[in-house]
């Protein structure tokens, strides 16, 4: 596939995403910036968070894990439907209760300063080694098919895509951010779809081919009861999936500012069920491409797999330049909204939750969080370029363990506040939030040789949140008189 394909691919996206955020960002205020007006439609928050909890390293891994996991994924999205129940019918109307604009105001409320900011720096550390994570994966495709063929360096790739993340969110927000994540989601159903009919096509199968070569192909097992020790044992994955979503969906600042920006917890309710339920559809036609690529690649002599899998594909001479062509545009509208709605969520949880709004001027929150915004995204640019100098992909695998972990706490914290109605000494809850991921983390590294060739999964989350709740019951006061 040619650079320049690429490149007017890219345009084409970008002119629409900017035309978007001009018209979502006129006259935006800072209500709007964080909280998106509270005005949004419920059914328009649906469809963007269909989208949002994607990002490009989401749209080439999953194809390329069925080969490995076959549809065992499945079992997780049936967690997370049960996750997004919780966060539908449990911590979503606390926070409209409340009038939250950030999230982690619960904990100030509930608990005291200490426990308000220890789920805020957590927060901003998952969040900003996660998103920059998923950056630079799309940076390595993009400096691949455009950058290097044209001669510029991974450092103008990093600033042109971070650059790109702060301008269509500078004014807007949440609330551009909302508009361009529907034009994410369309984008990214569109081109698997597409993809799906053309893989088909170069496979010779129509509607009945193409449902008998996956129901028949060894990679479309959905549920995995044997091995208890196995990760992908049905119950790791669905208990990881419900406590996953509810901590990295319902307790992250990110994600929760789009459903907070529906007018009431009723439409908010409403927005997350739904979007539940098309996720599920959606990440089933992943995985039903990622058979199509397998068996494309087993016939072509395409030896990559897993994330490699689909760009290797997408670009093989052999396949029509519209798959190439949807590649791009899905691994582009997934990156760069992700890029653009963690800044808007960073700039927002820092300016309230760490520097603090109270007291200040209209004015001065605008001053303050357009600077707050921008030293994010300088910030993100030098977290890429480590990760471009490190150069080694178990380093990124760290990062997004180290980035699961840093949810634990926040889910045990907030479990304590909602399940008991004790009070802690504040001051001590920072210790009790490092000390339980620290654990995890021996028990993780030792749990063959301790537990009979046990393996952690996703449900090491779990574990993480009851070691913090633990903590806190440690740290129960009784009430003064």
């Amino acid at each position: 596939m040619s650079p320049y394909a690429v490149i007017a691919t890219i345009l084409a996206y970008f002119l629409a995403m900017f035309l978007v955020s001009w018209l979502s960002g006129r006259r935006s205020r800072n209500s709007d910036f964080f909280q998106g007006g509270r005005s949004q439609k419920w059914w328009v928050v649906a469809f963007a968070m269909i989208g949002s909890c994607m990002s490009g390293v989401t749209f080439v891994s999953v194809p390329g894990m069925v080969g490995t996991a076959s549809f065992g994924y499945l079992q997780m999205c049936i967690g997370f439907f049960v996750g997004y129940l919780v966060i539908a019918f449990v911590l979503t109307p606390i926070f409209y209760r409340l009038n939250l604009v950030s999230i982690y105001g619960y904990l100030e409320s509930r608990f005291g300063l200490s426990s308000y900011r220890t789920g805020a720096w957590f927060f901003f550390i998952s969040k900003m080694l996660g998103a920059s994570v998923r950056l630079f994966v799309v940076c390595l495709i993009l400096q691949l098919l455009v950058f290097d063929p044209v001669g510029l360096p991974f450092f103008v790739n990093v600033l042109v895509c971070v650059g790109i993340s702060l301008i269509y969110t500078f004014r807007g927000g949440v609330k551009t951010v909302i508009w361009t994540d529907n034009l994410k989601t369309f984008c990214m159903i569109a081109a698997v779809v597409l993809c799906i009919v053309s893989m088909s096509r170069e496979l010779g199968l129509d509607i009945g081919g193409l449902t008998s070569a996956v129901t028949s192909s060894h990679m479309s097992r959905v549920f995995f009861f044997d091995d208890f020790n196995h990760p992908q044992f049905f119950w790791k994955q669905f208990l990881g999936g419900v406590f996953t979503v509810v901590a990295m969906t319902g307790l992250d600042q990110d994600l929760m500012q789009r459903t907070l920006a529906s007018k009431n917890s009723g439409d908010a309710q409403k927005n997350l069920v739904i979007s539940s339920l098309l996720q599920i559809v959606v990440i089933a036609m992943f995985l039903v491409l990622g058979v199509l690529l397998y068996a494309y690649a087993s016939a072509s002599g395409i030896p990559e797999t897993g994330d490699k899998l689909f760009p290797a594909v997408a670009t093989h001479g052999g396949i029509p330049s519209i798959v190439g062509i949807m590649f791009i545009l899905g691994l582009v509208s997934c990156s760069f909204s992700a890029g653009g709605s963690a800044l808007t969520a960073l700039t927002t949880s820092f300016t309230v939750d760490i520097i603090g709004t109270e007291g200040k001027s209209e004015a001065q929150v605008s001053s303050v969080r357009k600077k707050i915004h921008i030293f994010m995204a300088i910030l993100m640019v030098l977290t890429i370029c480590v990760f471009n100098l490190i150069n080694n992909t178990s380093a990124i695998d760290a990062v997004y363990k180290l980035a699961s972990y840093t949810y634990g706490p926040i889910l045990g914290m907030f479990a304590f506040g909602i399940f008991t109605r004790k009070p802690v000494r504040d001051r001590w809850v920072p210790l009790v939030a490092v000390a339980a991921p620290l654990l995890c983390l021996v028990l993780q590294l030792n749990s063959q040789r301790w537990f009979g060739g046990y393996r952690f999964s996703y449900e090491l989350l779990l574990l993480n949140a009851l070691l913090t709740f633990l903590g806190l019951l440690c740290l129960v006061r009784r009430k003064e008189s």
